[in-house]
């Protein structure tokens, strides 16, 4: 099934975040969330923009954020900060003192034929996880499809579906750093793709701005740039 671009910055945001029914932010949609959610989320498309706040913000500071939100305008470079950024910033900081901003890309990625060097990951092979993966080997049923490669009987590097729904799939690329530079984050990942196509989802590949790296990754698996997310917590 094809999706536009602002069907697929709905998946993702459906995917990065547990939801109230209130459409307001309860948790980051992972099984052991080591963070809370952001107090404000802004994921914007060429094709239109989503927001969400979380669900403890006071109705007074929710219902400034939101009229904000809604007069964000729908920019031609995905690139550009949000145009009310800083007044989203001052707003939460005196509410409470920022700790964490994030803004950075989100693929897609598309099907493209290339060889790999790595497996999917299973209950019959993740044992070559517990080295270096140990999280991934404990909550491989939560975190696939996962897609690994091996080098000595040992995965070196690892993709697993970090967040998940029905329709989509978050990629979280792992590498131990003396294989690094290797092309394996890119081998991973192509292989974690496949099987989440197989599984019947959107394989999504989201990072930041400042990480090249992973936008190398990106940009060798063919990744179509559909939105941007910007949040503060």
């Amino acid at each position: 099934m094809n999706y536009n671009d602002f069907e697929m910055l709905q998946m993702h945001t459906d995917a990065l975040y547990v939801h109230e029914n209130r459409q307001r932010l309860l948790s980051i949609n992972e099984p052991d969330p080591e963070h809370p959610a952001p107090r404000f989320f802004l994921g914007r498309s060429l094709a239109g923009n989503i927001w969400r706040l979380r669900y403890d913000l006071p109705d007074d500071l929710n219902a400034e954020l939101v009229r904000l939100a809604e007069s964000e305008p729908v920019v031609d470079d995905l690139r550009e900060p949000p145009y009310h950024q800083l007044a989203y910033m001052e707003l939460l900081a005196a509410h409470a003192p920022i700790s964490e901003t994030y803004s950075g890309p989100a693929y897609y990625l598309p099907k493209i034929e290339m060889p790999t060097r790595a497996v999917v990951i299973t209950q019959a092979n993740k044992e070559v996880l517990q080295p270096n993966f140990p999280w991934l080997f404990s909550n491989l049923e939560a975190l696939s499809p996962a897609a690994a490669v091996v080098e000595a009987g040992v995965a070196v590097t690892a993709c697993s579906s970090v967040r998940l729904t029905p329709l989509a799939a978050e990629a979280g690329l792992f590498t131990e750093e003396k294989f690094r530079g290797r092309g394996y984050g890119v081998d991973a990942t192509y292989s974690w793709a496949e099987a989440v196509r197989a599984s019947g989802r959107l394989p999504l590949y989201g990072t930041w701005w400042a990480n090249l790296a992973s936008q190398a990754v990106a940009a060798k698996l063919g990744a179509v740039l559909y939105g941007t997310d910007f949040n503060i917590t």
